[in-house]
């Protein structure tokens, strides 16, 4: 009787199974798209400084361009948001294009999957869809935009995160902000032409007449390019429910701003709404600290 063979022997005298494949791992977001550029990210400045400097100008961006907004659509008489919106969008677009391609502050990155312009396109969605501003002055429709767009943001919020971190799909701040603003824009144009109706003539005209107008909405428009850039940076640095949790309390300085610029009367309502607030920004920076004192 033949003894049967092991698999060991079965193997040694098969020569094709003798050879070794090396299977490739899959390639990461920075293997992918080339090196990223330290333009943001300097060596020799702490991590914790850098994250505090972006953390510093997203908020003064964004107050700023909270107060010119609030400037142009209630005191100015520019009544037309959608298409100051749309402005926003197409400045993002401009400024991102002139500093990748131009100036090439950091390399360009192409889109490599749908799943990856989805989530692009879902990203430009969530963020111009539910925009909403903040403001002291209570009204039951302001209210629901504005849970409307906390919701909203928080999807938002994640998704550039993901684009933001993900090693497959990695895609830096400017070219994540190429990508989304022509979306947003696209998406806001029918929007306001068929709501604010011939925004761009009535536009053309106001700056005729009116010099001072094209200085306010450049200068709204290029707050705004800080405003977006910075936020994606935040979200890198960070984290997608701490960007949440410093929106929070963006908003609520940005209604004391509002206040002591604009004179808007206060109810005790709103006191207490922006006390709670701060003190939920306080009690999640604790638990962060206590959990990585744990960890340590």
């Amino acid at each position: 009787m033949v003894e049967a063979q092991s698999w060991t022997t079965r193997r040694s005298s098969n020569p094709r199974l003798e050879t070794s494949v090396d299977i490739p791992s899959t390639p990461t977001g920075e293997h992918r798209y080339g090196p990223t550029n330290n333009f943001f990210n300097p060596s020799f400045i702490s991590p914790t400084i850098i994250t505090a400097l972006i953390i510093a100008s997203w908020y003064f961006s964004n107050i700023g361009v909270l107060l010119l907004n609030k400037y142009l659509l209630s005191f100015y008489g520019y009544k037309y948001p959608i298409f100051l919106t749309m402005l926003h969008m197409l400045a993002c677009s401009f400024y991102s294009l002139l500093a990748i391609r131009w100036f090439q502050v950091v390399p360009f990155q192409q889109i490599l999957s749908r799943r990856q312009f989805f989530k692009i396109l879902a990203l430009s969605v969530f963020g111009i869809v539910l925009a909403s501003n903040s403001e002291p002055l209570f009204h039951l429709f302001g209210f629901l935009m504005c849970v409307g767009s906390t919701a909203g943001r928080a999807l938002k919020s994640v998704v550039q995160g993901l684009l933001l971190s993900s090693e497959s799909e990695k895609l830096h701040s400017m070219n994540l902000l190429l990508y989304m603003a022509p979306m947003a824009a696209m998406i806001l144009l029918p929007f306001s032409l068929y709501i604010e109706g011939n925004v761009l003539s009535v536009t053309l005209e106001k700056a005729k007449s009116d010099s001072f107008m094209i200085l306010l909405l450049v200068g709204n428009a290029t707050v705004a390019y800080l405003v977006n850039l910075t936020n994606f940076l935040v979200t890198k640095h960070t984290s997608a429910l701490t960007l949440q949790v410093l929106g929070n309390a963006k908003a609520a300085v940005a209604a004391v701003v509002s206040v002591l610029i604009f004179k808007n009367p206060v109810t005790v309502m709103g006191i207490s709404g922006f006390a709670v607030t701060i003190m939920g920004v306080v009690l999640y920076s604790e638990a962060r600290r206590r959990l990585k004192v744990t960890a340590h």
